[in-house]
């Protein structure tokens, strides 16, 4: 009976076994001709794109072959075996400037480089040369070795008129990832932001299009396609996107990169003054005034001829305090780079109105700019 009972049980086993693994044997083991028909989906017409995925598509058609990617090269040298070799340094992002063979940039992205090559939509690696740059405005301009039968430049826009909550596309080569499109909207206007080792920039466009490193220098469209900033940096405690990149607006960018073309370098006027921010500090202290304190007028300057009085020490040795300038047309001015920053945009003998506090008292003086010395 013993036996009996375990044949039973096996054979039980072995029928549970095979009816739970009936349906793997079936299609392991049965011919192709008693499997079940498997044959592509029939695919669905999609329809008509949106009348916006349109409008997003023909942008970057038309705007991405003006757009390069930037890489930087710098030369080691083994001093012991007297070799010389070139390793990338960085990489980012630029567009063509006009049909001369001119692109422009970020400073940032090809300061310190020992070569620059520039990669075109058609597959051409060019050398290029730096010609020209502003760290104040991080802007820099390039000229392409053999530029010929270029892309259209990129047609320029305005910002002055830019609202927030106006879409924007940001078009570059983040993490080398060449002519990446990203889109959102204007988050703020006249942002400023410094970096930890370059100067304050103001004026900035805020943005929460997705800007992530290698998409500086590349371009900022409007829906209509046209140059409205540069994207420049992000803020972001990863360094990743996150939400927030801010861009130089094209007024500015239209305004300084002819200068860089032609002179290499940002020409100012001037007011005639010289200033030290640590004296300004510390006449705040001692004054109550916040401002510029001027410590001396240049002869012959327009600040000369308005009268504005430097500080000096008299008969007695004590020092006498001069002018303080609080504004500029209005402007409040804490700094030397606060002054620049008025005076941006301005030419040799404009007239501007300075705040100037003198004796207890605050009043406008005009005055004439000159030209740098």
């Amino acid at each position: 009976m013993r036996g009996g009972a375990s044949t039973a049980l096996l054979w039980l086993v072995v029928l549970l076994l095979v009816v739970l693994l009936w349906p793997d044997l079936v299609a392991r083991f049965a011919p192709e001709a008693a499997r079940a028909p498997a044959e592509p989906r029939a695919v669905e017409a999609r329809g008509d794109l949106a009348d916006d995925e349109r409008a997003t598509i023909e942008i970057f058609e038309r705007v991405a072959p003006s757009v390069v990617y930037i890489t930087t090269l710098q030369q080691v040298r083994d001093i012991w075996r007297r070799n010389a070799w070139e390793v990338e340094r960085g990489s980012g992002s630029g567009f063509l400037w006009d049909e001369a063979g001119h692109a422009v940039t970020n400073f940032h992205v090809v300061a310190g480089a020992d070569r620059v090559r520039v990669a075109l939509g058609d597959g051409r690696a060019l050398d290029a040369r730096v010609i020209g740059a502003s760290p104040e405005h991080d802007l820099a301009v390039l000229r392409l070795a053999q530029a010929r039968e270029l892309p259209p430049p990129l047609p320029l826009g305005e910002s002055a008129t830019l609202k927030v909550g106006q879409k924007v596309f940001a078009i570059g080569n983040p993490f080398g990832l060449d002519r990446t499109l990203t889109t959102g909207i204007i988050s703020a206007l006249d942002r400023s932001i410094s970096g930890p080792d370059g100067p304050t920039i103001n004026n900035l466009i805020q943005t929460d299009a997705a800007i992530n490193p290698g998409n500086s220098g590349g371009p900022l469209i409007d829906s209509a396609g046209r140059l409205i900033g540069i994207n420049t940096a992000i803020y972001s405690p990863s360094g990743a996107s996150a939400g927030i990149g801010f861009a130089v607006p094209a007024d500015i960018v239209n305004r300084v990169v002819p200068q860089l073309i032609r002179d290499g370098r940002i020409v100012r006027p001037t007011l005639g003054i010289e200033t030290d921010d640590r004296y300004s500090r510390e006449a705040e202290r001692r004054l109550g005034v916040r401002g510029l304190l001027v410590l001396g007028v240049t002869r012959g300057s327009g600040a000369a001829a308005a009268g504005l009085r430097p500080t000096g020490i008299d008969a007695f040795g004590n020092l006498v305090y001069g002018d303080v300038i609080e504004a500029v047309d209005g402007k409040p001015v804490r700094s030397r780079l606060d002054l620049l920053d008025a005076l941006e945009g301005r030419a040799p003998g404009d007239v501007v109105v300075l705040t100037v506090w003198r004796d207890g008292a605050r009043i406008p003086v005009e005055v004439s700019l000159s030209p740098p010395r």
